[in-house]
């Protein structure tokens, strides 16, 4: 990865969401490397949160600003001239868009359309990857999901972000089609549908990392498991970065054949059940206990499973850590924030450890 850190040295990165978990995990990454990045977020919305830790607001150059205003986002871009852009901003919990759909499909549908219209507007801008998710995919059981299959939305959440595929569809034929690079227009575009995604720094809410961690940590209760049964392939964080990142290059440097979709997934050795995540937590802590209360009463897709061949075979692209390094990294990540270590120093040793892909 030497050659992907020399490639973003001194690049000017715009990165939407990089107030959230894995904005922030991507801007320290480039900030490890060198980056100018900007960032267009809300503020962060959890105390504590990765973005406060990490001191982030004092690295990069800030604009906090709601992604559903078009005039807002287009000057910024505009005005900052990003060479790259990664598009992370959205509403990411299937449960809220239950309580506040309206406010899901805003923010991931006109966000998503809003950075599409003002990089068309703009000339600078040569690559730009948007991320989705793996739930775009219509539910069939365990067949492995590759790109070209059926996209569609059960939730509020999901349905945004298959929409979402559909206008970067839209955009990339109509406006940023690669057989008119180089001569109408200098950008490439694409996606990346990434799975169940794990690590240190996370503190949001319904999801079963952060759950398990106030538990254990704050509330000295039960871990409450809502779907026991449910099979989810977890990945760290870093993983489908790094995926994110060597796409963002490729396109950079004119590779039409990856314009489009792209999953990043994890091996079939890191499908785990809920269940099966919260006992390895409890033994990687040493502490910890758990109760099971079902509730189905908002519907959650069981398993989908991702084929990812073609990040393999083209990108160059592998999920490369397995289940207990990705498990061991998150958790040990809250043992040292809850015991009172300097998190920038563990983050950036497991980014530069990662990267360098040395064994933890």
């Amino acid at each position: 990865m030497n050659d992907l850190q020399e490639f973003f040295k001194g690049k000017k990165v715009l990165i939407t969401g990089h107030t959230g978990f894995k904005g922030s995990w991507l801007t320290k990454i480039l900030l490890v490397w060198k980056a100018d990045i900007v960032g267009l977020s809300l503020k962060p919305n959890t105390v504590p949160n990765l973005f406060g830790l990490l001191k982030l607001k004092d690295k990069v150059k800030n604009y906090f600003i709601d992604i559903r205003n078009l005039e807002n986002v287009r000057k910024i871009i505009d005005k900052e001239n990003p060479e790259i852009i990664f598009h992370l901003a959205a509403q990411p919990l299937v449960r809220d868009s239950y309580d506040d759909p309206i406010y899901t499909f805003e923010t991931n549908i006109l966000g998503t359309t809003y950075i599409l219209q003002s990089v068309k507007e703009n000339k600078n801008v040569k690559s730009v990857v948007l991320i989705t998710t793996d739930k775009v995919y219509k539910e069939s059981g365990d067949k492995d999901m590759e790109e070209g299959n059926q996209i569609e939305g059960h939730d509020p959440y999901s349905a945004s972000k298959a929409a979402c595929e559909m206008i970067i569809t839209s955009y990339l034929k109509s406006f940023f089609n690669i057989d008119n690079y180089g001569k109408g227009h200098h950008t490439l575009i694409a996606s990346a549908r990434a799975r169940n995604v794990i690590g240190g720094g996370d503190w949001s809410k319904d999801r079963i990392v952060p759950d398990i961690i106030r538990s254990i940590f704050e509330e000295n209760k039960s871990i409450i498991i809502r779907n026991p049964g449910f099979i989810r392939p977890w990945q760290h964080v870093l993983e489908p970065l790094s995926g994110y990142l060597l796409l963002a290059k490729g396109l950079y440097n004119g590779r039409k054949e990856l314009s489009g979709a792209w999953n990043f997934g994890p091996n079939e050795e890191s499908y785990l059940t809920v269940r099966a995540l919260v006992e390895d937590a409890i033994k990687i802590l040493n502490k910890g206990s758990y109760v099971i209360r079902n509730n189905n009463n908002k519907h959650e897709s069981s398993s989908i499973r991702l084929n990812t061949d073609k990040a393999k075979d083209i990108l160059g692209w592998n999920s490369s850590l397995g289940i207990q390094k990705a498990l061991n990294l998150t958790f040990s990540w809250y043992d040292y924030f809850y015991n009172h270590k300097n998190m920038t120093d563990v983050t950036e040793k497991q980014i530069k450890l990662f990267f360098n892909k040395n064994e933890f």
